[in-house]
């Protein structure tokens, strides 16, 4: 049965035309907006609303099956009114209310809309953001669980047309005392764990996640490859959750300084994408990709790239970022992914040098190039 909570009661407040909600998990964000979106659709007839997120099957594991349920506790659901192949519930009014993803681009530049909701907004980029914004008559929901900065606190935050708030699991007095009781145990880990303090900081709290226990600290944003040294490149292979990523290296022996410039960072790319990419910005450069896609790297290679497989072994991760750490590293100031993973990626455990498996999608080639140049000129061995 449907329960008005905390959250819904905060967010129904927001008036402006963005209204950014940040928080925790289990705070009812998506399950408290869409109530107020389904009640805008049924009050004001030909109400034309969409409910955006990275992905046609996160979009089904959540949103879509919240709006459904919460139509059928409020006795609304009809079901012939649910076209299943676009995504679209057309109510008897005149209003609908539909689902896709921002990695469609022809939904992005499509038609226009009076309510925008984009659900999990940190995982998209900020131009997919400006194109469905610019394309929205009224007004606009963000909710996102802050794992870091990005660009709403960037661009949206301190806006004079933005409402801002942050919801945690109190908010949610329809959350049961079970899962109440999993997310405090964060609470107490956080006493004695870096990893177990930023993650209740950002899912128990809501607030942005921590500095403390970054992996590189011996970084800053500046121009790439001042001095024009070789570059070579390095890449990591993603597909629904993951992103490829292609990032550009100039590796200075003598200064200790390792430049990075950001030149990929997408998900859901073909084979050929990936290709087309890489010769646009590599050409027959050598570019070292992550050795655990044998397959991949042999098809890249055969429409022109110049692909060789990552050095990896038992100990090859903490004898890559040992490398990295020993120089500085000055990082393009438009790769805005790369900085932000420098910014976020953290310590589970420094002791152990356990790091968590999370902001690497740039690190992690950028690590494959360097080991495969420096390796030799370190007597750490790889097993």
């Amino acid at each position: 049965m449907f329960q008005a909570t905390t959250a819904q009661r905060k967010i129904s407040k927001l008036r402006k035309r963005i209204r950014i909600v940040q928080g925790g998990t289990s705070s009812s964000k998506t399950f408290s907006i869409i109530p107020l979106l389904i009640q805008y659709a049924i009050q004001r007839p030909n109400s034309e609303i969409s409910i955006v997120s990275e992905s046609i099957p996160h979009l089904k594991r959540g949103a879509i099956r919240d709006f459904k349920k919460i139509m059928i506790w409020t006795q609304n659901w009809i079901e012939q009114n649910f076209n299943k192949s676009s995504h679209t519930y057309n109510f008897t009014n005149g209003s609908f209310i539909e689902f896709f993803s921002a990695d469609q681009p022809d939904k992005l530049r499509g038609a226009r809309r009076d309510v925008l909701f984009i659900n999990e907004c940190n995982k998209i980029d900020f131009e997919s953001y400006q194109q469905l914004a610019i394309r929205t008559k009224k007004f606009i929901y963000l909710d996102y669980n802050p794992s870091s900065e990005f660009w709403v606190h960037e661009n949206l935050v301190n806006d004079k047309d933005s409402d801002f708030i942050i919801l945690t699991y109190k908010d949610n007095e329809a959350l049961e005392e079970s899962i109440v009781k999993e997310l405090e145990k964060a609470r107490d880990r956080a006493h004695t764990s870096t990893y177990w303090d930023n993650w209740w900081k950002v899912y128990g709290l809501g607030q942005v996640g921590q500095l403390e226990g970054a992996v590189f600290t011996d970084w800053e944003i500046g121009n790439f490859n001042p001095d024009n040294l070789q570059t070579s490149f390095g890449q990591d292979f993603g597909f629904s959750n993951d992103p490829t990523t292609l990032v550009e290296v100039a590796i200075d022996k003598k200064k200790k300084i390792i430049y990075l410039k950001e030149h990929l960072y997408k998900i859901k790319l073909t084979t050929s994408q990936i290709a087309e990419i890489n010769l646009k910005h590599a050409g027959r450069k050598l570019i070292v990709a992550d050795s655990a896609e044998p397959r991949l790297i042999s098809e890249l290679n055969q429409k022109g790239c110049n692909v060789v497989a990552s050095i990896k072994g038992k100990d090859s991760i903490r004898a890559g970022v040992s490398i990295m750490q020993d120089f500085k590293i000055i990082i393009d100031p438009n790769s805005h992914n790369a900085i932000r993973e420098f910014k976020y990626h953290i310590y589970v455990d420094k002791v152990s040098q356990m790091y968590i498996d999370d902001f690497n999608h740039i690190i992690d080639p950028a690590r494959y190039n360097v080991s495969y140049h420096l390796s030799g000129d370190y007597t750490i061995i790889l097993a």
